[in-house]
């Protein structure tokens, strides 16, 4: 069933959830002050829920038998279809949150268009994901100038965020025929939102978008960075000891 576009893109809209939100989860217990621990470990759960929706469908589709959790649980590295920016390393709060405000800027508005899709379950899902999506872009932009406008180290930090993780936005954008044939036309607007708010926060948080000559990609055809190989290692650990295993 991989040659079906509906399996494809189910595949890369719940890897993105399950890699990054496994990714958020890991502050929980460790963000700076209480209230972002909170914030961090509901976004993560919202990304959680979202992936199980998406990863349903493509087991579903597929029709061999496997749950989501089989796809999240007992896929290898290569066969995972997230973009390469969820997949990046936490690194301090600040990167945290810029990877988290370039996926947000990105994914509300996909899961927009999406809720106008010719394919009802594809809809359903958008349309039950994209008020979640839009809390997360209104956190994360509000965070992300109040701390680049902030004090000088904040500001530093998070300009060395931007000029790290830029390289890995124009992935979100390019697109194949599997995105066509589910997103159809609107897709080609979404780029150009995507760079005019994008543009306009970075404005107000007195950041500057890095001058660079090549975007990396691969993502979507399961060629990952290392980040990812270890992130899998501790999250399948459980079930790849114990196959099978239940609380």
């Amino acid at each position: 069933m991989a040659n079906n576009p509906t399996f494809e893109f189910a595949l890369r809209m719940g890897d993105n959830c399950l890699i990054l939100g496994q990714n958020v989860s890991a502050w929980c217990g460790h963000a700076p002050i209480l209230e972002e621990d909170i914030a961090l470990a509901n976004v993560s759960l919202d990304l959680i829920g979202q992936t199980r929706m998406w990863l349903g469908l493509a087991g579903e589709i597929e029709g061999a038998g496997r749950s989501a959790d089989d796809l999240a649980f007992l896929r290898d590295v290569r066969e995972f279809r997230n973009c390469l920016l969820v997949e990046q390393p936490n690194g301090d709060f600040g990167q945290t949150l810029m990877r988290q405000f370039l996926f947000d800027a990105w994914h509300h508005p996909m899961l927009k268009l999406l809720a106008g899709s010719a394919d009802t379950r594809v809809a359903e899902i958008a349309e039950k994901s994209v008020k979640e999506a839009a809390y997360h872009l209104e956190r994360s932009a509000d965070l992300v100038i109040r701390l680049g406008d902030g004090s000088d180290e904040s500001h530093r930090r998070m300009q060395a965020a931007l000029d790290r993780l830029w390289c890995y936005t124009g992935e979100l954008m390019a697109t194949d025929a599997i995105d066509e044939t589910i997103a159809g036309s609107g897709l080609g607007k979404i780029e150009a939102q995507y760079k005019d708010y994008t543009s306009k926060v970075f404005v107000e948080a007195t950041l500057t978008v890095p001058e660079i000559s090549f975007m990396q990609k691969g993502g979507k055809a399961g060629i990952h960075t290392e980040a990812l190989g270890h992130m899998l290692a501790d999250m399948q650990v459980l079930q790849r000891s114990h196959p099978g295993a239940q609380w």
